[in-house]
């Protein structure tokens, strides 16, 4: 069983590289509507278990008999279908082409209830869910500001039509929203970001903000603080309430550190990633080991 990224000098200099990429390497809009992909991972995505494969499009419940091949020894897991959380019975679960599937087998830990991830990106701007594309927002603090054009331009590149606004507390609806902005300018103004700061039993996010928003606090898998990351770091996240599609944040410390997230919103940097820390313009793994 082998790690699932490279270490050392050869990872840093590819997670360089691959940070530094901005128009999507590897854009899965092209793949075939008639198959499904799936993933297998341990360890909130640390380790592969089976990579990234393509299947034909199971007929309902067929997805169990797929990923029985993948016996779980950590007594936890969680169900993705492009990277929202399902915790439908497999017997009972349909797909449609173009699904992303990702099942993780943890052990249990400060997050019982996962409800949204990164790592299967460009789901769920690509494909949506249940079969059906949704619509999507990115609203920003600033408007005007790179890292909020970016974040648009790098849906337009993957033929996502997105609006764009102010950031709002939003009523519950059927749209997938981006928020992009320093988290000390996010705080207060949105449902899902109360549920971040108020750790991950609530949102499934391993990472939160101090009461300043100038420090990024990086949690373990049983929600202790592993990592504290200054000025110019940056968080991609993502997490779902009840009754709400998914809210995805392109977050950071200060402007440098939404900056750096922007940059990262990327599918070969957030592949199998639960969420990710930037710092230095290099990934750190959320949640660390």
């Amino acid at each position: 069983m082998s790690p699932r990224r490279p270490t050392g000098s050869v990872r840093a200099v590819a997670l360089v590289l691959a940070v530094a990429a901005l128009a999507g390497c590897g854009s899965s809009t092209g793949e075939d509507s008639d198959g499904i992909s799936i993933m297998v991972t341990r360890d909130y995505g640390a380790t592969d278990l089976a990579p990234l494969t393509r299947e034909p499009v199971p007929p309902a419940g067929g997805l169990a008999r797929i990923l029985a091949r993948h016996p779980n020894p950590r007594g936890g897991q969680s169900l993705f279908v492009n990277g929202i959380g399902t915790d439908e019975p497999l017997s009972e679960l349909e797909v449609h082409g173009g699904d992303r599937v990702w099942l993780d087998q943890h052990k249990p830990g400060a997050a019982r209830d996962v409800r949204a991830v990164v790592g299967a990106f460009p789901e769920p701007f690509v494909h949506g869910i249940d079969g059906k594309r949704l619509p999507v927002r990115v609203e920003c603090d600033d408007p005007r500001a790179g890292a909020c054009a970016a974040v648009a331009e790098k849906l337009v590149a993957l033929g996502v039509v997105a609006g764009r606004s102010i950031i709002s507390r939003s009523a519950a609806d059927e749209t997938v929203r981006i928020l992009v902005a320093p988290w000390k300018r996010m705080r207060g103004r949105e449902f899902e970001a109360d549920s971040i700061d108020a750790g991950p039993r609530s949102s499934g996010v391993f990472a939160r903000f101090d009461g300043s928003g100038e420090r990024l606090l990086v949690l373990d898998r049983d929600g202790r603080v592993a990592r504290t990351l200054g000025a110019g770091s940056g968080l991609i996240a993502a997490t779902r309430s009840q009754a709400r599609q998914p809210v995805w944040f392109v977050t950071g410390t200060d402007a440098a550190g939404v900056d750096a997230a922007a940059r990262a919103l990327d599918e070969s940097v957030l592949a199998g990633r639960f969420a990710l820390a930037i710092f230095d313009d290099l990934p750190v793994a959320v949640p660390q080991p």
